[in-house]
């Protein structure tokens, strides 16, 4: 079982180049961070954990760029993965969005986990020009086309919403496979689009039975063909013996911890702590 840290970041507290460098010293495998490139004032998307357009986080609304405050992690660590829980790929282009991450691949020595989500907010995508109707087909688009600049010396896609001719991207990922983690709900519509394009889950903090979840998934996973097992991400739970040992039986790779919004000295206390915790488990 590997343990995870994820970081809400903004621009006040801890930096993530200081969360990330404790994360390392004290025994995490992966460091991850999330994307909202802004919100929307007027909205009319209920959030999944309000019911409503109330924000249970102010952080929401003072996210850090996700490939900035990698960049700054990488920079800092040497062995912890580096995350997104989740990135918002249709907020991009893919081919500029492909080309970073290959680069802080690149440059980390093969470390990056691209986490990804079809995006809950519907006017924040809106404003980036997506029909959010056909939001997932248009991520899957997206997958494959930056999986072809990733992987092919020549690369070329064409698709409804992507298109491009044969062009050279370098660099390369160092990873031959860079992972794509689909965040979402654990629900038979997400888990078709996973099994098609993605290589594993990043379950949400919601997640009500994540035992049912993913039995779902390994089911679906097996029918549409695919060899070995997904890679399985669970956010939210304090880790202790009987979780672990319950989520370690099922398939659960990793159990992301999540940070405190604090200043930087207890954050640091916290980090402290939970290693101490995992290290114990693992």
């Amino acid at each position: 079982m590997r343990f995870g840290i994820t970081l809400f970041t903004s621009d006040r507290g801890i930096t993530p180049a200081q969360a990330a460098a404790a994360a390392e010293q004290h025994g995490f495998s992966s460091f991850y961070v999330p994307e909202h490139t802004h919100i929307p004032v007027s909205r009319d998307t209920a959030h999944p954990a309000t019911g409503d357009a109330s924000l249970p986080d102010d952080r929401y609304m003072r996210t850090l760029d996700p490939w900035v405050a990698l960049g700054m992690a990488a920079a800092v660590t040497e062995r912890i993965r580096l995350g997104t829980c989740v990135a918002l790929p249709l907020e991009h282009d893919p081919i500029t969005l492909a080309k970073t991450i290959a680069s802080l691949d690149h440059l980390s020595g093969g470390r990056v986990v691209l986490g990804a989500g079809f995006g809950w907010n519907i006017e924040e995508m809106r404003d980036h020009g997506v029909d959010t109707s056909r939001r997932r087909a248009m991520l899957g688009e997206y997958a494959g086309a930056m999986r072809a600049l990733w992987t092919e010396e020549t690369a070329s896609y064409e698709g409804e919403f992507v298109r491009f001719g044969p062009a050279w991207a370098w660099p390369k990922p160092a990873q031959s496979h860079l992972p794509l983690l689909l965040g979402a709900s654990g629900t038979p519509k997400a888990f078709s689009w996973l099994v098609e394009h993605a290589d594993g889950w990043i379950s949400t903090p919601r997640e009500g039975d994540v035992e049912a979840s993913v039995e779902l998934l390994n089911r679906m996973w097996d029918e549409a063909g695919r060899v070995g097992r997904p890679e399985i991400v669970v956010l939210g739970p304090r880790p202790d013996e009987e979780t672990v040992s319950r989520f370690e039986k099922i398939g659960v790779t990793e159990i992301m911890v999540g940070l405190p919004d604090r200043g930087t000295d207890e954050v640091l206390d916290y980090i402290a702590r939970r290693g101490e915790q995992v290290r114990r488990l693992a």
